[in-house]
């Protein structure tokens, strides 16, 4: 039996507004299975962002296990935590954030160096990426010289630098214009195909929602498969 790449088991997430408890998740279940592409549709407000940031390992739930790769995390010291999250787990927000004094390159490298490569092959494997995303030509441009979709796929490519079995993405296209947007998610989709990555994907886009593995919402503080 496949094992997750991510699961969530009956998690809970609530902060405090002026004194009171507002309850953002409440019992949320949820898989994603390596290769799929799944699409989180849900109006803002809701805690999109929120069941992000506790799937990625950036929040602690307040009840109920995050699972990467079928490893329980939530008793994980802080150390462990970011360890998991640099190897398993690639972040694309709407915005590139992008480093504007290094390079398309550079900024794919730096983060496998943090991981423990060593700049030689870092920089063999950048390259390789930045091919993949039809920027070969651009690896020496720093990133007020690329264009916005040429951004964004530099910063999938940074994502997936360090090789993650998960990728959670918020909004990656809601800067972009139609075809633009477009062209960056048939890159996405693609990765997706070629390397068995899972992907968690929260967009306003219906179109682009339409042609992922899977399409769930965000309702009550619960997780629930849409048709």
């Amino acid at each position: 039996m496949t094992i997750p790449a991510l699961a969530l088991h009956q998690v809970e997430r609530a902060y405090r507004q002026a004194g009171e408890p507002l309850v953002i998740l409440r019992g949320v279940d949820f898989e994603l299975f390596p290769g799929q592409s799944v699409a989180l549709i849900a109006p803002s407000g809701t805690g999109k962002s929120t069941l992000l940031h506790v799937a990625g390992l950036l929040e602690k739930p307040d009840a109920g296990e995050v699972f990467v790769a079928g490893h329980p995390t939530s008793r994980l010291p802080d150390p462990e935590r970011t360890g998991l999250r640099r190897s398993e787990i690639g972040f694309v927000y709407q915005f590139h954030h992008l480093l504007p004094e290094f390079s398309a390159l550079e900024n794919i490298v730096l983060p496998q160096m943090i991981g423990g490569l060593s700049r030689r092959e870092a920089g063999r494997r950048a390259g390789e990426l930045l091919d993949y995303m039809g920027l070969s030509q651009r690896g020496s441009h720093r990133p007020p010289e690329l264009s916005g979709g040429e951004q964004q796929r530099v910063a999938i490519a940074r994502a997936v630098a360090n090789s993650p079995s998960v990728l959670l993405a918020d909004e990656p296209t809601g800067n972009l214009d139609p075809r633009t947007a477009d062209n960056v998610f048939d890159v996405l989709n693609a990765l997706v195909r070629a390397t068995g990555l899972a992907a968690l994907v929260a967009t306003h886009n219906l179109d682009l929602a339409s042609r992922m593995s899977r399409r769930v919402t965000l309702r009550d503080g619960l997780i629930t498969e849409l048709e």
